[in-house]
Protein backbone atom coordinates (compact mmCIF):
# COMPACT_ATOMS: atom_id res chain seq x y z
CA UNK A 1 0.00 0.00 0.00
CA UNK A 2 1.52 3.27 -1.21
CA UNK A 3 1.10 6.09 1.57
CA UNK A 4 1.14 9.75 0.36
CA UNK A 5 4.28 11.79 1.34
CA UNK A 6 4.46 15.58 0.02
CA UNK A 7 3.13 17.54 -3.00
CA UNK A 8 6.18 18.85 -5.52
CA UNK A 9 6.41 22.20 -6.45
CA UNK A 10 5.28 21.18 -9.91
CA UNK A 11 1.75 20.08 -8.99
CA UNK A 12 2.92 16.53 -8.54
CA UNK A 13 1.35 14.20 -5.01
CA UNK A 14 4.14 11.69 -4.47
CA UNK A 15 2.92 8.27 -2.85
CA UNK A 16 5.56 5.96 -1.23
CA UNK A 17 5.77 2.43 0.34
CA UNK A 18 6.84 1.87 3.44
CA UNK A 19 11.09 1.20 3.33
CA UNK A 20 10.98 -2.16 5.57
CA UNK A 21 8.33 -4.15 4.05
CA UNK A 22 9.84 -3.73 0.40
CA UNK A 23 13.05 -4.59 1.43
CA UNK A 24 11.84 -8.28 2.37
CA UNK A 25 9.12 -8.86 -0.60
CA UNK A 26 9.60 -11.08 -3.18
CA UNK A 27 8.38 -9.07 -5.79
CA UNK A 28 10.87 -6.20 -5.32
CA UNK A 29 12.50 -6.72 -8.82
CA UNK A 30 9.20 -6.46 -10.25
CA UNK A 31 8.13 -3.69 -8.66
CA UNK A 32 10.87 -1.08 -8.13
CA UNK A 33 14.93 -0.39 -9.16
CA UNK A 34 15.66 1.64 -6.72
CA UNK A 35 18.62 1.28 -4.48
CA UNK A 36 17.09 2.33 -0.75
CA UNK A 37 14.10 -0.53 -1.77
CA UNK A 38 11.11 2.59 -2.03
CA UNK A 39 8.33 2.32 -4.99
CA UNK A 40 7.19 5.80 -5.62
CA UNK A 41 4.55 7.06 -8.05
CA UNK A 42 4.24 10.63 -8.35
CA UNK A 43 0.45 11.84 -9.89
CA UNK A 44 -0.63 15.02 -10.84
CA UNK A 45 -3.35 17.10 -8.78
CA UNK A 46 -5.58 17.17 -11.82
CA UNK A 47 -4.97 13.88 -12.72
CA UNK A 48 -8.37 12.40 -11.95
CA UNK A 49 -10.33 15.49 -14.08
CA UNK A 50 -7.67 14.68 -16.81
CA UNK A 51 -8.83 11.10 -16.59
CA UNK A 52 -12.59 12.43 -16.63
CA UNK A 53 -12.00 14.50 -19.64
CA UNK A 54 -10.61 11.80 -21.41
CA UNK A 55 -13.31 9.64 -20.52
CA UNK A 56 -16.19 11.64 -21.73
CA UNK A 57 -14.23 12.57 -24.95
CA UNK A 58 -14.85 8.73 -25.86
CA UNK A 59 -18.56 8.62 -24.76
CA UNK A 60 -20.77 8.25 -27.85
CA UNK A 61 -22.99 12.11 -27.13
CA UNK A 62 -19.83 13.92 -27.04
CA UNK A 63 -18.04 12.34 -29.99
CA UNK A 64 -19.81 14.25 -32.45
CA UNK A 65 -19.58 17.58 -31.00
CA UNK A 66 -15.90 16.90 -30.26
CA UNK A 67 -15.08 16.26 -33.59
CA UNK A 68 -16.69 19.52 -34.72
CA UNK A 69 -13.59 21.02 -32.52
CA UNK A 70 -11.37 21.02 -35.34
CA UNK A 71 -13.35 22.90 -37.39
CA UNK A 72 -14.71 26.00 -34.60
CA UNK A 73 -12.37 26.12 -31.74
CA UNK A 74 -9.04 25.55 -33.38
CA UNK A 75 -9.60 27.61 -36.40
CA UNK A 76 -10.19 30.57 -34.86
CA UNK A 77 -6.40 30.08 -33.31
CA UNK A 78 -4.79 28.59 -36.67
CA UNK A 79 -6.67 31.56 -38.82
CA UNK A 80 -5.51 34.56 -36.25
CA UNK A 81 -1.83 33.06 -36.76
CA UNK A 82 -1.63 33.03 -40.55
CA UNK A 83 -3.78 36.48 -41.27
CA UNK A 84 -3.45 38.36 -38.12
CA UNK A 85 0.16 38.28 -37.10
CA UNK A 86 -0.21 35.85 -34.11
CA UNK A 87 2.63 33.63 -34.50
CA UNK A 88 4.74 36.35 -32.95
CA UNK A 89 4.96 39.68 -31.66
CA UNK A 90 7.30 42.72 -31.54
CA UNK A 91 5.73 43.95 -28.40
CA UNK A 92 6.69 43.39 -25.17
CA UNK A 93 4.67 43.26 -21.27
CA UNK A 94 1.93 41.73 -20.43
CA UNK A 95 -0.07 44.40 -21.07
CA UNK A 96 0.82 45.30 -24.79
CA UNK A 97 0.63 41.67 -25.50
CA UNK A 98 -2.80 41.64 -23.82
CA UNK A 99 -3.99 44.71 -25.88
CA UNK A 100 -3.00 43.08 -28.95
CA UNK A 101 -4.45 40.27 -28.69
CA UNK A 102 -7.79 41.29 -27.86
CA UNK A 103 -7.74 44.16 -30.82
CA UNK A 104 -7.07 41.06 -33.02
CA UNK A 105 -9.63 38.85 -31.71
CA UNK A 106 -12.41 42.15 -31.58
CA UNK A 107 -11.48 42.35 -35.61
CA UNK A 108 -11.93 38.88 -36.26
CA UNK A 109 -14.97 38.70 -34.40
CA UNK A 110 -16.31 41.72 -36.68
CA UNK A 111 -15.12 40.00 -39.41
CA UNK A 112 -17.60 37.69 -38.73
CA UNK A 113 -20.28 39.97 -38.24
CA UNK A 114 -20.12 41.61 -41.58
CA UNK A 115 -20.13 38.30 -43.07
CA UNK A 116 -23.14 37.19 -41.42
CA UNK A 117 -25.23 40.14 -42.07
CA UNK A 118 -23.87 40.68 -45.91
CA UNK A 119 -25.12 36.83 -46.55
CA UNK A 120 -28.42 37.02 -48.21
CA UNK A 121 -31.70 35.11 -47.43
CA UNK A 122 -30.87 31.46 -47.91
CA UNK A 123 -33.56 29.65 -49.83
CA UNK A 124 -35.62 26.58 -48.33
Amino acid sequence: MLKYSTTNKEGYREYKSPKHTCATCSFLSQCTVSKDNQKVVTRHIWQNYMEEADHLRHHKDVKPIYAKRKETIERVFADAKEKHGMRWTTLRGLKKLSMQAMLTFAAMNLKKIANWTWQGPRMA
